[in-house]
Protein backbone atom coordinates (compact mmCIF):
# COMPACT_ATOMS: atom_id res chain seq x y z
CA UNK A 1 0.00 0.00 0.00
CA UNK A 2 1.00 3.50 -0.53
CA UNK A 3 0.47 6.49 1.54
CA UNK A 4 -2.16 9.20 1.34
CA UNK A 5 0.95 11.95 0.24
CA UNK A 6 1.82 9.65 -2.57
CA UNK A 7 -1.14 8.65 -3.52
CA UNK A 8 -1.96 12.49 -4.07
CA UNK A 9 1.54 13.02 -5.76
CA UNK A 10 0.82 10.15 -8.17
CA UNK A 11 -2.64 11.93 -9.31
CA UNK A 12 -1.58 14.85 -9.13
CA UNK A 13 1.02 13.74 -12.42
CA UNK A 14 -1.97 13.03 -13.80
CA UNK A 15 -3.33 16.56 -13.92
CA UNK A 16 -4.80 17.57 -17.20
CA UNK A 17 -6.32 20.39 -19.95
CA UNK A 18 -9.12 20.19 -21.31
CA UNK A 19 -9.37 23.12 -23.39
CA UNK A 20 -10.77 26.40 -23.57
CA UNK A 21 -13.97 27.25 -24.76
CA UNK A 22 -16.01 30.75 -24.87
CA UNK A 23 -19.86 30.85 -22.88
CA UNK A 24 -22.21 33.46 -23.07
CA UNK A 25 -21.83 36.18 -20.20
CA UNK A 26 -24.54 35.07 -18.01
CA UNK A 27 -23.51 31.02 -18.39
CA UNK A 28 -20.00 32.16 -17.13
CA UNK A 29 -20.92 32.12 -13.68
CA UNK A 30 -18.56 29.52 -11.20
CA UNK A 31 -16.43 28.96 -13.96
CA UNK A 32 -12.89 30.00 -14.63
CA UNK A 33 -11.42 32.57 -16.47
CA UNK A 34 -9.18 31.55 -19.13
CA UNK A 35 -8.01 35.11 -20.11
CA UNK A 36 -7.43 38.14 -18.48
CA UNK A 37 -10.39 40.43 -18.62
CA UNK A 38 -9.17 44.28 -19.28
CA UNK A 39 -9.93 47.62 -19.29
CA UNK A 40 -10.79 48.53 -22.98
CA UNK A 41 -11.13 51.88 -21.85
CA UNK A 42 -10.40 54.38 -19.23
CA UNK A 43 -13.09 53.46 -15.73
CA UNK A 44 -14.50 56.10 -15.57
CA UNK A 45 -14.82 56.86 -19.34
CA UNK A 46 -15.21 60.84 -18.17
CA UNK A 47 -15.54 63.25 -15.37
CA UNK A 48 -18.35 61.59 -13.51
CA UNK A 49 -20.93 63.42 -11.22
CA UNK A 50 -21.72 61.69 -8.13
CA UNK A 51 -24.41 63.83 -6.98
CA UNK A 52 -27.14 65.85 -8.73
CA UNK A 53 -26.66 69.59 -8.26
CA UNK A 54 -25.23 73.05 -9.92
CA UNK A 55 -21.18 72.49 -11.91
CA UNK A 56 -19.63 75.74 -11.26
CA UNK A 57 -15.90 76.78 -12.06
CA UNK A 58 -14.06 77.54 -8.68
CA UNK A 59 -12.28 80.35 -9.92
CA UNK A 60 -15.57 82.43 -9.77
CA UNK A 61 -16.24 80.75 -6.68
CA UNK A 62 -13.15 82.26 -4.97
CA UNK A 63 -13.75 85.62 -6.67
CA UNK A 64 -16.74 85.68 -4.63
CA UNK A 65 -19.16 84.34 -6.24
CA UNK A 66 -21.71 82.86 -4.86
CA UNK A 67 -25.31 83.47 -7.14
CA UNK A 68 -24.73 81.31 -10.42
CA UNK A 69 -27.12 81.99 -13.46
CA UNK A 70 -28.17 78.16 -15.00
CA UNK A 71 -27.29 78.00 -18.39
CA UNK A 72 -28.83 74.77 -19.00
CA UNK A 73 -29.16 71.49 -17.95
CA UNK A 74 -26.27 68.44 -18.11
CA UNK A 75 -28.41 64.97 -17.85
CA UNK A 76 -27.27 61.18 -17.69
CA UNK A 77 -26.31 60.06 -20.90
CA UNK A 78 -25.87 63.20 -22.90
CA UNK A 79 -22.88 64.55 -24.71
CA UNK A 80 -20.83 66.86 -23.20
CA UNK A 81 -22.28 70.94 -22.57
CA UNK A 82 -19.68 73.74 -22.42
CA UNK A 83 -20.15 76.75 -19.96
CA UNK A 84 -20.28 79.64 -21.53
CA UNK A 85 -19.52 82.17 -18.70
CA UNK A 86 -17.31 81.43 -16.11
CA UNK A 87 -19.44 83.16 -13.76
CA UNK A 88 -22.41 80.97 -14.50
CA UNK A 89 -23.29 77.36 -13.73
CA UNK A 90 -24.99 74.26 -15.54
CA UNK A 91 -27.05 71.62 -13.24
CA UNK A 92 -26.07 68.25 -13.94
CA UNK A 93 -27.50 65.02 -12.57
CA UNK A 94 -25.71 61.74 -10.80
CA UNK A 95 -23.84 59.91 -13.41
CA UNK A 96 -23.83 62.53 -16.19
CA UNK A 97 -20.63 64.20 -18.05
CA UNK A 98 -18.73 67.37 -15.83
CA UNK A 99 -19.79 69.92 -18.12
CA UNK A 100 -16.44 71.52 -19.80
CA UNK A 101 -15.03 74.68 -18.21
CA UNK A 102 -16.39 73.65 -15.30
CA UNK A 103 -14.40 71.49 -12.03
CA UNK A 104 -16.79 71.09 -8.62
CA UNK A 105 -20.06 70.33 -8.25
CA UNK A 106 -22.34 71.58 -5.63
CA UNK A 107 -25.26 69.42 -4.55
CA UNK A 108 -29.03 70.56 -4.87
CA UNK A 109 -29.30 70.49 -0.55
CA UNK A 110 -26.74 73.40 -0.43
CA UNK A 111 -27.91 75.74 -3.31
CA UNK A 112 -31.47 77.80 -3.36
CA UNK A 113 -32.52 78.21 -7.04
CA UNK A 114 -35.09 81.10 -7.75
CA UNK A 115 -35.84 82.15 -11.52
CA UNK A 116 -32.85 80.60 -12.69
CA UNK A 117 -30.59 81.76 -10.27
CA UNK A 118 -28.59 79.22 -7.64
CA UNK A 119 -27.57 80.66 -4.78
CA UNK A 120 -25.07 78.40 -2.99
CA UNK A 121 -25.00 78.66 0.56
CA UNK A 122 -21.11 76.75 1.27
CA UNK A 123 -18.55 79.07 2.77
CA UNK A 124 -16.12 76.90 0.93
CA UNK A 125 -15.61 74.27 -1.79
CA UNK A 126 -13.04 71.89 -3.22
CA UNK A 127 -11.60 71.45 -6.84
CA UNK A 128 -13.40 68.50 -8.28
CA UNK A 129 -15.60 67.89 -5.03
CA UNK A 130 -18.38 65.29 -5.50
CA UNK A 131 -16.82 64.45 -9.19
CA UNK A 132 -15.67 60.62 -10.14
CA UNK A 133 -12.48 61.62 -12.00
CA UNK A 134 -11.48 60.09 -15.54
CA UNK A 135 -9.19 57.07 -14.94
CA UNK A 136 -9.82 57.09 -11.17
CA UNK A 137 -10.59 53.53 -10.68
CA UNK A 138 -8.25 51.62 -13.90
CA UNK A 139 -7.18 53.12 -16.86
CA UNK A 140 -7.31 51.53 -20.51
CA UNK A 141 -5.41 48.79 -20.82
CA UNK A 142 -5.15 47.35 -16.72
CA UNK A 143 -6.09 44.03 -15.99
CA UNK A 144 -9.58 44.05 -13.82
CA UNK A 145 -10.01 40.23 -13.62
CA UNK A 146 -6.95 38.30 -13.92
CA UNK A 147 -7.01 34.65 -15.43
CA UNK A 148 -7.54 31.44 -13.71
CA UNK A 149 -10.21 33.48 -11.53
CA UNK A 150 -13.80 31.75 -10.55
CA UNK A 151 -16.17 33.96 -12.02
CA UNK A 152 -18.96 35.66 -9.63
CA UNK A 153 -21.73 38.03 -10.19
CA UNK A 154 -19.06 40.83 -8.64
CA UNK A 155 -17.34 39.70 -11.77
CA UNK A 156 -20.23 39.24 -14.26
CA UNK A 157 -20.82 42.85 -13.87
CA UNK A 158 -16.86 43.86 -14.91
CA UNK A 159 -17.12 41.78 -18.05
CA UNK A 160 -20.20 43.48 -18.64
CA UNK A 161 -18.76 47.09 -18.05
CA UNK A 162 -15.98 46.08 -20.70
CA UNK A 163 -18.25 44.57 -23.08
CA UNK A 164 -17.38 40.89 -22.92
CA UNK A 165 -20.28 39.09 -24.52
CA UNK A 166 -18.53 35.73 -24.46
CA UNK A 167 -16.25 34.42 -21.88
CA UNK A 168 -13.12 32.55 -22.55
CA UNK A 169 -13.25 29.35 -19.87
CA UNK A 170 -11.69 26.05 -19.16
CA UNK A 171 -14.16 23.47 -20.77
CA UNK A 172 -15.79 21.51 -17.78
CA UNK A 173 -15.00 17.60 -18.15
CA UNK A 174 -17.74 14.78 -18.97
CA UNK A 175 -18.07 12.87 -15.56
CA UNK A 176 -19.85 9.46 -15.21
CA UNK A 177 -20.84 8.45 -12.02
CA UNK A 178 -21.86 4.35 -11.42
CA UNK A 179 -22.75 2.64 -8.90
CA UNK A 180 -22.70 -1.07 -7.72
CA UNK A 181 -23.88 -3.42 -5.86
CA UNK A 182 -27.40 -5.84 -6.28
CA UNK A 183 -28.20 -4.69 -3.17
CA UNK A 184 -29.11 -1.16 -4.69
CA UNK A 185 -32.31 0.27 -5.51
CA UNK A 186 -33.28 3.33 -6.72
CA UNK A 187 -34.12 6.71 -4.47
CA UNK A 188 -37.84 6.60 -5.98
CA UNK A 189 -38.55 2.64 -4.56
CA UNK A 190 -39.72 1.11 -1.52
CA UNK A 191 -36.26 -1.02 -0.69
CA UNK A 192 -36.91 -4.64 0.23
CA UNK A 193 -35.80 -5.96 3.88
CA UNK A 194 -32.33 -6.81 2.17
CA UNK A 195 -32.21 -3.80 0.14
CA UNK A 196 -31.15 -0.02 0.27
CA UNK A 197 -31.15 2.86 -1.98
CA UNK A 198 -28.89 4.19 -4.16
CA UNK A 199 -27.23 7.18 -2.09
CA UNK A 200 -23.61 7.46 -3.18
CA UNK A 201 -23.62 8.76 -6.59
CA UNK A 202 -26.43 11.39 -5.58
CA UNK A 203 -24.04 12.33 -2.96
CA UNK A 204 -21.04 12.53 -5.43
CA UNK A 205 -23.17 13.72 -8.17
CA UNK A 206 -24.08 17.05 -5.49
CA UNK A 207 -20.54 17.31 -5.07
CA UNK A 208 -19.38 17.38 -8.43
CA UNK A 209 -22.59 20.34 -9.20
CA UNK A 210 -20.26 22.35 -6.75
CA UNK A 211 -17.91 22.46 -9.03
CA UNK A 212 -20.23 23.54 -12.16
CA UNK A 213 -20.41 19.67 -13.59
CA UNK A 214 -23.33 18.08 -14.28
CA UNK A 215 -22.83 13.88 -14.08
CA UNK A 216 -24.45 11.03 -15.59
CA UNK A 217 -25.30 8.17 -13.10
CA UNK A 218 -24.87 4.64 -13.87
CA UNK A 219 -25.56 1.99 -11.99
CA UNK A 220 -23.78 -1.64 -12.34
CA UNK A 221 -25.28 -4.38 -11.61
CA UNK A 222 -22.45 -7.64 -9.73
CA UNK A 223 -21.83 -8.98 -13.12
CA UNK A 224 -18.88 -9.23 -14.80
CA UNK A 225 -19.96 -9.55 -18.05
CA UNK A 226 -22.83 -7.29 -17.59
CA UNK A 227 -20.14 -4.69 -16.05
CA UNK A 228 -17.91 -5.21 -18.83
CA UNK A 229 -20.98 -4.13 -21.95
CA UNK A 230 -21.38 -0.89 -19.90
CA UNK A 231 -18.71 0.07 -19.17
CA UNK A 232 -17.61 -0.04 -22.42
CA UNK A 233 -20.34 2.23 -23.72
CA UNK A 234 -19.93 4.67 -20.41
CA UNK A 235 -15.94 5.28 -21.07
CA UNK A 236 -16.37 6.25 -24.66
CA UNK A 237 -19.16 9.27 -22.98
CA UNK A 238 -16.71 10.41 -20.26
CA UNK A 239 -13.67 11.82 -19.54
CA UNK A 240 -13.23 10.77 -16.16
CA UNK A 241 -15.42 7.51 -14.28
CA UNK A 242 -16.18 7.69 -10.61
CA UNK A 243 -16.57 4.32 -9.17
CA UNK A 244 -18.81 3.67 -5.94
CA UNK A 245 -18.14 0.09 -4.40
CA UNK A 246 -16.78 -3.32 -6.25
CA UNK A 247 -13.05 -2.16 -5.26
CA UNK A 248 -12.42 -4.44 -2.43
CA UNK A 249 -11.48 -8.11 -2.10
CA UNK A 250 -14.99 -9.65 -1.94
CA UNK A 251 -16.31 -11.90 -3.83
CA UNK A 252 -18.36 -9.86 -6.07
CA UNK A 253 -15.83 -6.99 -6.30
CA UNK A 254 -15.39 -7.50 -10.15
CA UNK A 255 -14.58 -3.66 -10.83
CA UNK A 256 -10.74 -3.76 -11.28
CA UNK A 257 -10.36 -6.62 -13.06
CA UNK A 258 -12.94 -6.02 -15.59
CA UNK A 259 -10.91 -2.21 -16.02
CA UNK A 260 -8.19 -3.86 -16.79
CA UNK A 261 -9.76 -6.38 -19.67
CA UNK A 262 -11.25 -3.03 -20.98
CA UNK A 263 -7.30 -1.55 -21.15
CA UNK A 264 -7.11 0.09 -17.50
CA UNK A 265 -3.47 1.10 -16.19
CA UNK A 266 -3.67 0.67 -11.98
CA UNK A 267 -1.82 3.45 -11.20
CA UNK A 268 -2.53 2.10 -7.26
CA UNK A 269 -4.93 0.35 -5.72
CA UNK A 270 -5.15 0.49 -1.79
CA UNK A 271 -3.86 3.38 0.58
CA UNK A 272 -2.76 3.23 4.09
CA UNK A 273 -5.58 4.91 5.02
CA UNK A 274 -8.61 4.82 7.26
CA UNK A 275 -11.68 5.02 5.54
CA UNK A 276 -11.23 4.27 2.47
CA UNK A 277 -7.92 1.91 2.11
CA UNK A 278 -9.30 0.03 -1.19
CA UNK A 279 -9.39 3.20 -3.19
CA UNK A 280 -8.18 2.70 -6.69
CA UNK A 281 -6.97 5.15 -9.42
CA UNK A 282 -6.40 3.97 -12.81
CA UNK A 283 -5.79 5.77 -16.28
CA UNK A 284 -6.46 4.54 -19.66
CA UNK A 285 -3.94 4.94 -22.93
CA UNK A 286 -6.35 8.19 -24.15
CA UNK A 287 -6.46 10.12 -20.69
CA UNK A 288 -9.40 8.55 -19.33
CA UNK A 289 -9.17 8.32 -15.84
CA UNK A 290 -10.92 6.03 -13.23
CA UNK A 291 -11.50 6.56 -9.31
CA UNK A 292 -12.52 3.65 -7.63
CA UNK A 293 -14.32 4.72 -4.21
CA UNK A 294 -14.93 2.22 -1.48
CA UNK A 295 -18.48 1.70 -1.18
CA UNK A 296 -19.19 2.79 2.09
CA UNK A 297 -20.55 6.57 2.30
CA UNK A 298 -17.71 7.95 4.64
CA UNK A 299 -14.95 5.88 2.54
CA UNK A 300 -16.22 7.49 -1.16
CA UNK A 301 -17.02 10.82 0.63
CA UNK A 302 -13.86 11.18 2.12
CA UNK A 303 -11.72 10.05 -0.61
CA UNK A 304 -13.75 12.19 -3.11
CA UNK A 305 -12.64 15.40 -1.34
CA UNK A 306 -9.00 13.99 -0.58
CA UNK A 307 -8.16 13.23 -3.86
CA UNK A 308 -10.57 13.58 -6.94
CA UNK A 309 -11.46 17.23 -5.61
CA UNK A 310 -8.02 18.16 -5.53
CA UNK A 311 -7.58 16.88 -9.15
CA UNK A 312 -10.54 18.26 -10.36
CA UNK A 313 -9.97 22.07 -8.89
CA UNK A 314 -5.85 21.77 -10.35
CA UNK A 315 -7.17 20.66 -13.84
CA UNK A 316 -10.27 23.54 -13.65
CA UNK A 317 -7.16 25.65 -12.72
CA UNK A 318 -9.64 26.67 -9.73
CA UNK A 319 -7.48 28.12 -6.66
CA UNK A 320 -8.06 26.56 -3.50
CA UNK A 321 -6.55 28.45 -0.25
CA UNK A 322 -4.59 26.91 2.14
CA UNK A 323 -6.97 26.53 5.55
CA UNK A 324 -5.25 24.80 8.90
CA UNK A 325 -7.32 24.63 12.03
CA UNK A 326 -6.42 23.62 15.71
CA UNK A 327 -7.34 20.06 16.76
CA UNK A 328 -9.68 20.54 19.04
CA UNK A 329 -9.60 17.66 21.52
CA UNK A 330 -7.07 14.43 21.40
CA UNK A 331 -6.74 12.12 19.32
CA UNK A 332 -4.85 8.34 20.16
CA UNK A 333 -5.26 6.07 16.97
CA UNK A 334 -2.77 2.96 16.95
CA UNK A 335 -3.21 1.33 13.15
CA UNK A 336 -0.27 2.59 11.00
CA UNK A 337 -2.42 4.15 8.68
CA UNK A 338 -3.45 7.41 7.64
CA UNK A 339 -6.36 8.69 9.77
CA UNK A 340 -8.64 10.56 7.58
CA UNK A 341 -10.94 12.51 10.36
CA UNK A 342 -14.46 14.45 9.56
CA UNK A 343 -14.56 17.42 11.82
CA UNK A 344 -16.61 20.26 12.19
CA UNK A 345 -15.14 23.49 12.57
CA UNK A 346 -15.78 26.46 15.07
CA UNK A 347 -13.57 29.61 15.75
CA UNK A 348 -12.37 30.43 19.04
CA UNK A 349 -11.11 33.57 20.32
CA UNK A 350 -10.28 34.25 16.85
CA UNK A 351 -8.50 30.87 15.62
CA UNK A 352 -10.18 28.07 13.49
CA UNK A 353 -10.61 24.67 15.73
CA UNK A 354 -11.46 20.98 14.13
CA UNK A 355 -13.71 19.24 16.35
CA UNK A 356 -13.64 15.42 15.52
CA UNK A 357 -16.58 13.54 14.75
CA UNK A 358 -15.84 10.61 16.24
CA UNK A 359 -17.56 6.70 16.38
CA UNK A 360 -18.62 7.26 12.50
CA UNK A 361 -17.72 4.12 11.14
CA UNK A 362 -17.07 4.12 7.59
CA UNK A 363 -20.65 3.59 6.29
CA UNK A 364 -22.07 6.34 8.86
CA UNK A 365 -23.95 8.10 6.45
CA UNK A 366 -25.91 10.79 9.20
CA UNK A 367 -22.70 11.13 10.25
CA UNK A 368 -21.65 13.37 7.34
CA UNK A 369 -24.29 16.00 7.56
CA UNK A 370 -22.48 17.79 10.53
CA UNK A 371 -19.12 17.88 8.42
CA UNK A 372 -17.67 20.76 7.78
CA UNK A 373 -13.64 19.15 6.63
CA UNK A 374 -11.81 16.72 6.90
CA UNK A 375 -8.29 16.35 8.63
CA UNK A 376 -5.25 13.70 8.32
CA UNK A 377 -3.42 12.69 11.31
CA UNK A 378 -0.60 11.21 9.80
CA UNK A 379 0.33 6.80 10.40
CA UNK A 380 3.94 8.48 12.07
CA UNK A 381 1.93 9.02 15.19
CA UNK A 382 -0.39 7.24 17.69
CA UNK A 383 -1.12 10.42 20.00
CA UNK A 384 -2.24 13.58 18.44
CA UNK A 385 -2.58 16.27 21.77
CA UNK A 386 -5.32 19.01 21.70
CA UNK A 387 -3.95 22.36 19.81
CA UNK A 388 -2.20 20.70 17.21
CA UNK A 389 -2.35 22.81 13.68
CA UNK A 390 -3.34 20.61 10.55
CA UNK A 391 -4.49 21.38 7.09
CA UNK A 392 -8.00 21.47 6.23
CA UNK A 393 -10.21 19.78 3.59
CA UNK A 394 -13.32 21.64 3.07
CA UNK A 395 -16.43 19.51 2.54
Amino acid sequence: MITVNEALTRIKAYTKDFGIEEVPLLQSTKRVLATDVVADRDFPPYHRVTMDGIAINTNAFDSGKRDFYIEAVQAAGAPLQMLKEEHNCIEVMTGAVLPGGTNAVIPYEECVITDGIASVQPAAIKQYQNVHLQGNDSTAGTVLIPLNTTITPAHIGVMATVGLAKVPVYKLLAVAICSTGDELVDIAEIPLPHQIRQSNSYMLAAALQQEGITAKLHHLKDDKESMREQLSIILNECDVLLLSGAVSKGKFDYLPEVLTTLGMHTIFHRVAQRPGKPFLFGAFEKGKLVFGFPGNPVSSFVCYHIYCKQWLRASLRRTTKKVTAHLAKPISFQPKLDFLVLVTLEYRAGMLYAIPIMGANSGDMPSLVNADGIITLPAEKDNFEEGELFEVQYC
